[in-house]
Formats: C-alpha cells, structure tokens, sequence
C-alpha cells in the first residue's frame, strides 16, 4: 500500500512541471546582449499554473525585477526564439515578453495566478544571483526549487519547502504587501498553439 503511495503521489508531482530536456543553454554573450532593466521598483512576480477543471497546481515560475529582469523557468515549456534561456533563466523580459509569457500558458486547460511583491534592491539582486546560479532544474521540482530559492531572501523565511505550486502560491500570498491578479484566457489547451497565435498577432522580437 505504501509503495502504491508513492507511486500515485510521483504520478501527480510529474505532471507538475514540464520537461526538462527542452532546457536551452544560449551563449552566455548572446544573454549579455538580451539583458532589459526595466524601470520598475525592484520586486518578485510569482506565476502559477493551475489546472481549471480540479484544481492542482501545473507549473511554477518567478520573474524578479533586479539589475536585469529575468523570469525562473524551472523545467518550463513557453520557448521562443526571441527569448534567450540559460539554464531555466530566460533573459529579456520586456513587458512586451512579460505579456507573452504570461499568456502563453493562460488557455482553456488552465489559467494563471500571478502575485507581486515590492523587495529592496538587495533582495531582487540576490534573488537573481540565486536563480543565475541553481542551474537547471528537474521535471516535478518547479515549486520545490523556487520555494527553496524564495526562503533564502530576506522576509521569505515563512516559505516551507513544497513540491505543490498551490501551496507555494498560498505561502507567498500570506506575506504583507502581495498582489494577487488571475489571467484567464480561452486558447487551444496546446501551448504550441497559443503561442504561434499570439506571435502571429505580433511577433515576439527584444
């Protein structure tokens, strides 16, 4: 019984994040190029996926706005020629991308809480360090990673480790001065679709 346990329960943590074999490793002169400060105060936007027919969590994500503003892709599946990766980092993040990203995975199947925290600049960069520096990151530990990397920062020593984004994004919504906004959108449950879609409307370029 307990065997059968664990099986259902690595069943369900698999579903969790996407594959990690697509992971890219751009060059790292072709990322220096990429690299966008926005003008925005320092924060960390933690997106999360979730299924609307039951419930579960899908996938979890982090963009943090420090030096640069990068968003943690952990074992993520929105790919796009435009978008420089390196080790589960994508680099670039205009808000042009910003809004692709999110988008992208917002469709029929599911849609995508996102929740924004103003930081220091001291807290964004060492949050960017932390991602730049973890490497990337195996299929089912997108939460449990970036739960991990969130308790680290200063004023996110509430967050406990967990592999279940519901439960991350539950955490991180209980801390003072969290935003908290869903996107909802109709596409083709293939991400594929949706993104050649929204591409189509306008092409994803820096």
């Amino acid at each position: 019984m307990i065997r059968l346990v664990f099986a259902f329960l690595g069943l369900v943590l698999l579903g969790a994040c996407a594959d990690p074999t697509r992971t890219r490793f751009d060059d790292p002169e072709v990322v220096a190029r990429a690299a966008y400060r926005h003008d925005g105060p320092p924060a960390l936007t933690l997106y999360t996926m979730i299924n609307r027919e039951n419930g579960t969590g899908a996938h979890t994500s982090l963009m943090i706005n420090a030096s640069q503003r990068v968003i943690f892709d952990p074992a993520g599946s929105v790919q796009h020629p435009a978008i420089p990766e390196r080790a589960d980092v994508l680099y670039g993040i205009t808000p042009r991308i910003e809004d692709f990203y999110a988008r992208a995975h917002a469709r029929k199947t599911h849609y995508v809480v996102i929740q924004r925290i103003e930081v220091p600049a001291e807290t964004a960069e060492q949050a960017l360090r932390l991602v730049i520096a973890n490497g990337a990151v195996a299929q089912a530990y997108c939460a449990q990673v970036t739960s991990q990397i969130l308790r680290q920062l200063p004023g996110f020593s509430s967050i406990r480790p967990t592999f279940f984004p519901v439960k991350l994004s539950d955490q991180f919504g209980a801390i003072p001065g969290v935003t908290t906004r869903e996107l909802r959108e109709d596409d083709d449950e293939d991400k594929s679709k949706a993104i050649a879609a929204f591409d189509a409307e306008a092409p994803v370029t820096n």
